[in-house]
């Protein structure tokens, strides 16, 4: 019972670590350009990058599916570097879940970028500071609540996936099972006491990182 929880336990973990590295570095930048950079481009990826909130998991997994398997110039290009392919494997659910990830990352993020003072921003580029000098030492330390509530919403959005994984990474225990997945398998195998605990530690987790955001909040 231990290995059945602690094993997707820990690859929860890291798939979710790893993703919400990769989404808070791309989400960082793509928040500043999306808050200071207001143009039809940036709407139009604005939008794209909150369809995973929209569509089914299922739906977003399929999407990957064809975007990264065997068949597509994407998954032949990525099986060249890596000598073999993405998909069923643990870096196809670190993909799923940065993607899933991404969009609750980025929109608090984007809306304390907006919220900052013109005019601090300005001052600074007057006293000679480049935009990433201005994005270090002024942007990021006055909007540091919403980056904070992004990068816990990421992680707590990454913990949690699993239409998107299981389209994309399979069902395959110590391998690209987490711990999402391994509760719907405990229910289906009838392992119902394993489906609980695992159950009862996502929830708290995820209730503990709601309790984060509310606290940084008041």
């Amino acid at each position: 019972m231990i290995d059945a929880i602690l094993t997707p336990l820990l690859l929860t973990l890291r798939i979710s670590i790893i993703a919400t590295i990769i989404a808070f570095i791309s989400g960082i930048l793509l928040s500043w350009w999306f808050a200071f950079n207001k143009n039809k481009l940036t709407d139009f990826l604005s939008i794209l990058i909150t369809i995973p909130l929209v569509i089914p998991p299922t739906v977003l997994g399929y999407y990957l599916l064809l975007l990264l398997g065997h068949g597509s110039l994407t998954g032949k290009w990525i099986e060249k570097i890596l000598g073999q392919p993405i998909v069923f494997t643990w870096k196809a659910a670190v993909i799923a879940a940065t993607i899933a990830a991404l969009p609750l990352l980025i929109r608090p993020i984007q809306a304390s970028f907006e919220s900052i003072n013109k005019e601090t921003i300005g001052a600074a580029e007057i006293d000679g500071a480049n935009k990433f000098q201005v994005l270090l030492y002024i942007i990021l330390p006055l909007a540091y609540k919403g980056v904070l509530a992004g990068l816990v919403l990421g992680f707590a959005r990454a913990m949690g996936e699993f239409g998107a994984t299981l389209m994309v990474a399979g069902n395959i225990p110590g391998k690209t099972q987490t711990l999402s997945i391994a509760i719907y398998d405990a229910v289906q195998a009838n392992r119902m006491m394993d489906a609980h605990v695992m159950v009862i530690i996502l929830s708290i987790s995820t209730i503990s990182f709601l309790y984060l955001i509310h606290k940084w909040f008041k």
